[in-house]
């Protein structure tokens, strides 16, 4: 296949495109093991558990939306050489001002619950050792001192090895509870069964969909991948990021429909589903199965944990950087933003200052239930994000900022305004939710 110089955005040529290979991929691996919390497979398993194998059409679906909402902002990095947040601020400084207090206030609560979920699997794992709060703060201080001394190659290996943990985990749970490939094959007609919408809505928008698909493009250019020459590349990489994802929810499916919904087994909401799960597993396949479950249960809440803290602090870097910067949303070519930009962000001093934020000021809530108006500002602000950013990437991917080459074209369109739609839907209904 002949190959085309692209140009970046000042018009120079950018260097011939590089073909897609399995030995590039990386930055999906990451954003796939970040985004995939304990949370999100205790959603799914309790939809397999209420619906049994007729929601697998909305975990295709939502692999779909997340390929091309991560594909976008990766996009956008290549295309124009300026960072997600640079794109922000050029909209205007009303994204300044959400981005700031969203970061402030989610790290800080965020920061709780990953050391809490990542804190669980252990204490089951050994009953008789310390509590949750010990745990929570080693994991804690552990993920701090990782990301703090690593650069992100060595990053990005460790969480490739979370990943496949993970992996290989629910994938061998599924197959221990005999998936009935009939019922699956049926599940992929789309149905709503009575009372089944929000947990459609749940698969579809909620496994792997966090602030850290914002986060895709700075792990791109931390890889070195730095202009239009790697979109192939990023594209495979995107994609194998979110059918890995996909694999997950449908496992999780599988799980949740043979082992939980002929028995009817309720499972406790949040992480602590997972211990339930646990249980289940060891009173069917003993203990064996229920502790090599465990270890994947870690493995998912960790890889979280430290993908936050190396993927948002990178972003909350680069948004000090553009504040401080004298002319807002000052376009810069794509050879700015490559590994060594990165490498120089995670030296800095907000890198690691916001890296200390995560780590030490929500050990208080290990202690203190959260505050009431917290938790409401953290819920509202949290169910907005996915919305923010959809919409964003559609107004940047459609406007004179990116190059016309690799301006949106109508699939992109359309998928990036049904998520758009999708996530201000699950927002509505987040917020109505919410403890008021």
């Amino acid at each position: 296949m002949a190959e085309t110089s692209a140009t970046t955005g000042t018009g120079e040529p950018a260097s011939r495109p590089r073909q897609s290979s399995w030995k590039y991929i990386g930055p999906g691996i990451v954003v796939a093991a970040t985004g995939v919390g304990a949370g999100d497979l205790v959603a799914t398993l309790i939809a397999g558990s209420k619906f049994g194998y007729t929601l697998m059409w909305a975990a295709v679906i939502g692999c779909v939306v997340k390929i091309s909402l991560a594909e976008a902002a990766g996009r956008w990095h290549l295309a124009t050489g300026r960072t997600l947040f640079d794109g922000w601020r050029s909209l205007g400084p009303w994204t300044t001002v959400y981005f700031a207090v969203y970061v402030v206030l989610w790290g800080f609560i965020y920061g709780a619950t990953a050391m809490s979920s990542s804190a669980l699997p252990i204490v089951a794992l050994f009953p008789e050792g310390p509590g949750l709060k010990f745990w929570a703060i080693v994991t804690g201080l552990i993920g701090l001192a990782f990301v703090w001394f690593n650069r992100y190659a060595v990053f990005e290996k460790v969480m490739t090895v979370l990943i496949g943990i993970m992996f290989v985990v629910v994938v061998y749970v599924a197959a221990r509870v005999v998936p009935d490939v009939g019922a699956s094959f049926a599940g992929l007609l789309p149905v709503l069964p009575d009372g089944s919408l929000l947990y459609t809505l749940g698969l579809i928008g909620g496994v792997g969909g966090t602030i850290t698909m914002a986060a895709y493009g700075y792990w791109v250019n931390a890889k070195g991948w730095s202009n239009s020459s790697w979109m192939k590349v990023m594209r495979l990489d995107n994609r194998v990021a979110y059918i890995t994802t996909g694999i997950f929810v449908v496992a999780m499916l599988i799980v949740g429909a043979e082992l939980l919904h002929a028995s009817q087994v309720a499972l406790t909401s949040g992480d602590r589903g997972l211990i339930d799960l646990g249980k289940v597993l060891e009173d069917r396949f003993g203990a064996g199965t229920a502790k090599l479950f465990l270890v994947g249960f870690f493995a998912t809440s960790f890889s979280s944990l430290i993908g936050v803290w190396h993927g948002v602090s990178l972003m909350f870097a680069d948004f000090v950087e553009r504040f401080r910067a004298p002319a807002a949303g000052a376009v810069k070519t794509e050879e700015h933003e490559g590994a060594d930009v990165a490498e120089r962000r995670q030296r800095s001093l907000p890198f690691r200052a916001y890296l200390l934020w995560l780590t030490f000021p929500p050990m208080t809530l290990l202690w203190l239930d959260e505050p009431f108006g917290l938790v409401i500002a953290y819920g509202v602000l949290g169910a907005f994000f996915m919305p923010f950013l959809a919409l964003t990437l559609l107004w940047l991917l459609n406007s004179s900022r990116t190059p016309g080459e690799w301006r949106n074209g109508w699939v992109s369109n359309g998928m990036l305004a049904l998520s758009g739609l999708l996530f201000v839907v699950l927002c509505v209904q987040q917020v109505r939710e919410l403890p008021w």
